[in-house]
């Protein structure tokens, strides 16, 4: 008698996983809307929490190298004071200041193992995340600083959804394979799309922004939020890691959801800054 061929293999659903998904990423969405038009404390108070928990993540994947957590964690919070109630200049300060606190925090140490590579390690986590978190906080201060934040924050998210389903549709040629093997060519373009058009139609509703500064800020924005996701695809390979961590449940870590994130808010302070 002849073998039975084995049944096909079927393909894992995606509705629970989207449905998950939804159910963490809708009332995100909700909680972020309602910080970013409520007051500037607030947003200094909400990008401090996310910044120490996206700041844990790398640092808990950076684990090898011995980075120094508490200065991190100091040196995040001081920028986003800095940003709240200074400027610039007083964000170059805290920066500055926060490489000397590592070193010393180090020398502290009974095992001092490697202290190149835990300073080292300690500032990636100071000037990628902390650095970027404060611009968002600058950019709540600007004049229409509500309006701008939320338009950064729906093009950033509009962005990667459109890479997303574009790269399902259409995508056959790969972006960065050995980075990030999922992400087409065909995707960048439909989420670069998608992201501009995204703030130029929340442009349409506010009459202090004209369509040609919309269309500045959106490209910019819709330019670097790639970059952003790249820049986390690329540490997470390097380390040998999946997700950042399990914060957000379906959504993996606060790092995973906000790593375009931490490139558009930077690039959206400055262009508007440039045109408006």
């Amino acid at each position: 008698m002849s073998r039975r061929a084995p049944p096909p293999r079927r393909r894992p659903r995606q509705g629970g996983t989207t449905g998950a998904r939804a159910l963490v990423g809708v009332p995100l969405a909700a909680f972020a809307t309602f910080v970013i038009w409520t007051s500037e404390d607030l947003v200094a108070l909400a990008v401090i929490a996310f910044g120490i928990v996206a700041m844990h993540e790398l640092y808990r994947m950076l684990g090898p190298v011995h980075p120094v957590p508490l200065a991190g964690f100091t040196a995040m919070i001081g920028l986003v004071v800095a940003a709240r109630f200074g400027d610039q200049f007083q964000m170059v300060l805290v920066l500055v200041a926060s490489a000397l606190l590592a070193f010393l925090l180090v020398l502290a140490r009974p095992d001092r193992r490697h202290p190149t590579l835990a300073i080292a390690g300690t500032l990636l986590g100071i000037v990628w995340i902390g650095l970027a978190f404060s611009h968002g906080v600058l950019l709540r201060g600007l004049e229409h600083g509500d309006a701008l934040v939320f338009d950064v924050v729906l093009a950033t998210v509009i962005g990667d959804t459109g890479a997303y389903f574009g790269g399902r549709l259409w995508g056959t040629r790969p972006l960065a394979p050995r980075i990030s093997p999922g992400k087409t060519v065909e995707g960048l373009v439909a989420g670069f799309v998608a992201a501009t058009m995204a703030f130029l139609l929340a442009g349409l509703y506010q009459d202090w922004l004209d369509n040609i500064d919309a269309l500045a800020i959106g490209a910019c924005v819709a330019a670097v939020a790639p970059l952003g996701d790249l820049f986390e695809s690329m540490v997470k390979r390097d380390l040998g890691v999946k997700d950042a961590g399990r914060a957000l449940g379906e959504h993996g870590g606060v790092l995973d959801r906000l790593d375009a994130l931490l490139f558009t808010v930077v690039v959206g302070y400055y262009i508007s800054l440039a045109v408006l």
